[in-house]
């Protein structure tokens, strides 16, 4: 199973800028400006050296494409932070993808690249088809960290699972912003999740691990995109894809996360 990992540091080592509770039911643009989250940091792009010679290619690709460059542009667009959080890809020596508050950065390792495009080419995709369902199955992976981020610098209350949350914060960017680039990701990490849920087994680890099971992500995936337009997605429910008794309350639960998010990333958004 790809990994997905957040690793915390200590809180007591980090200085944030606190959401103004005292203001909870003003709009962003109404709070006073002595009082008003105040915007300390961006996103920014860290390049480093690929230790192994297999990824050189991919490297060279995402540095000319500037895919980095482009996504924290977009954010720094969208959001005012605290303090720099930064992004970059490398060579982890695992598979994995993670937010590490140690030193506020998300990384994408190109193991999980490699992990993904190897993935689908083994169940019948051409070399292009697997490489662009990789890009879009990375970018949700992706925006999963971010979410971690966003999680972490904002101080933002969750309830529940944070690797769901994550997840959930991923399909609401990806579908309420992206537009048809962003229902790909979501549809390529639902994939991703249905095949690797076949390959794999479940176990007491997998049983104990803080993500849900991958046939939950997919579900979950699934849902998502059903609640948020469930005549466009209708043929999930009809071709056996997403269970009747589930789908009936996507809409509603596509909702309540498009609701929370907003509210939750409100403050720090600019105007």
């Amino acid at each position: 199973m790809a990994a997905c990992t957040f690793r915390s540091g200590k809180d007591s080592e980090r200085v944030t800028t606190p959401t103004n509770s005292n203001n909870s039911n003003q709009s962003p643009t109404n709070i006073d400006s002595k009082n008003k989250n105040q915007d300390k940091g961006d996103f920014v792009v860290k390049h480093s050296t690929v230790k192994n010679s297999r990824y050189n290619e991919i490297d060279r690709q995402i540095k000319a494409d500037k895919t980095l460059e482009k996504a924290a542009d977009k954010l720094n667009n969208a959001l005012m932070l605290p303090e720099d959080i930064t992004l970059r890809t490398e060579d982890c020596g695992e598979i994995n993808a993670f937010f590490d508050s140690n030193d506020n950065t998300v990384t994408v390792c190109y193991e999980l690249m490699e992990h993904y495009h190897k993935m689908f080419k083994s169940v019948g995709l051409n070399e292009q088809k697997s490489y662009d369902k990789m890009n879009d199955a990375v970018r949700f992976a992706f925006l999963h960290e971010i979410g971690h981020a966003l999680i972490y610098n904002y101080k933002l209350p969750i309830t529940g699972n944070e690797e769901d949350a994550a997840d959930r914060c991923s399909s609401f960017i990806n579908i309420e912003q992206l537009g048809d680039e962003g229902v790909r990701a979501v549809l390529a990490a639902a994939d991703a999740f249905n095949i690797e849920a076949k390959q794999g087994t479940v176990d007491k680890r997998s049983m104990a691990d803080e993500h849900l099971l991958q046939e939950q992500r997919f579900y979950n995936s699934l849902c998502m995109l059903y609640g948020s337009d469930s005549s466009k997605y209708d043929y999930f429910v009809e071709d056996g894809y997403l269970p009747e008794a589930r789908a009936v309350r996507c809409p509603t639960e596509y909702e309540r996360t498009v609701e929370s998010w907003v509210q939750l990333l409100a403050p720090w958004q600019k105007k």
